[in-house]
């Protein structure tokens, strides 16, 4: 019997990518039967050329849902995407990871099953990225598949529900049965869903098969923000995270990425490396405080 799969992608000011996006969707072996767009700030829909994109790439797209600045979290927008959505399965993406080939949807479809009711693509940096972002990516997605589960935490700790809403695949039946993604949060939303996942049984599946093109040359103001926005989170849901070692991952990135760079011959960036590290472990403190500190003032 043949199955149905959705796609839901937040926007805000859809540029190029997005355009190559929803043209690789369009020409996907398993066709989504919508793509479902929540886009924040109507008013800049068209200044960035929303419809024009949505037209040029064709393919399938047939909702734009517009909502506010105000009403925007990373939570919030997918569960209104899910809510969209009557399809067997769906599949979170943002607006900037492209598909690398045909079969992404096909290959995060044939990882469910069984326990699985959870799979993420791999990520591959885009070919401006930086070297250490590069090594970055590969660390966090290899060339192996995975199979996780609760068996699997002391093992792993935290990266037993690590998955991306970059590009992740859910059963609709399963998500709507566990009450979806936490609805109020900046961040995260993918993990504290893998955690009630686990929890319950499941298996998160990562599928080095299913690739999309994804990556930032993040500031190290930006790199720093987005430590503290995710440690925040983290620490504001102990529910989800708060039985689980995480910055050891940390630390071993750190020497994998170093290791990395002496054998391409560009030890010349390992006082970026460290440095960038700095930045990253002083914004997961300072995260982690605030959100200790939001706790006790509920």
């Amino acid at each position: 019997m043949a199955i149905s799969v959705d796609i839901i992608i937040p926007t805000y000011r859809p540029d190029a990518d997005f355009e190559k996006l929803l043209g690789m969707l369009g020409v996907q072996s398993v066709k989504p039967g919508k793509i479902i767009i929540i886009n924040t700030d109507e008013s800049e829909w068209n200044r960035y050329c929303g419809d024009e994109i949505c037209a040029n790439a064709g393919g399938g797209l047939t909702e734009v849902h517009h909502i506010s600045k105000a009403e925007f979290n990373h939570g919030h927008a997918r569960n209104l995407g899910a809510g969209y959505s009557s399809a067997d399965y769906f599949v979170c993406m943002t607006q900037d990871a492209v598909p690398v080939d045909e079969s992404l949807i096909e290959n995060l479809l044939n990882a469910m099953g069984d326990s699985v009711k959870m799979s993420y693509a791999r990520q591959t940096a885009k070919s401006n990225a930086r070297d250490i972002e590069k090594i970055t990516r590969s660390f966090n997605y290899p060339a192996e598949s995975v199979t996780k589960s609760i068996a699997d935490i002391d093992r792993l700790g935290i990266k037993t529900f690590f998955a991306s809403n970059v590009c992740c695949a859910y059963e609709k039946a399963k998500f709507d049965e566990l009450g979806g993604f936490v609805d109020e949060t900046d961040f995260n939303e993918d993990m504290m869903y893998g955690s009630k996942l686990v929890r319950a049984g499941y298996a998160i599946r990562y599928c080095a098969d299913a690739v999309v093109r994804h990556s930032h040359n993040y500031t190290a103001n930006q790199q720093y923000r987005r430590n503290y926005q995710v440690a925040v989170s983290q620490t504001e849901h102990p529910e989800y995270f708060s039985d689980v070692r995480s910055e050891s991952e940390g630390i071993k990135l750190v020497k994998t990425t170093a290791g990395e760079l002496v054998h391409m011959g560009k030890w010349y960036l390992v006082p970026e490396l460290i440095f960038i590290s700095g930045v990253k472990y002083l914004g997961y403190r300072a995260g982690r405080r605030e959100g200790k500190k939001n706790i006790t003032n509920e």
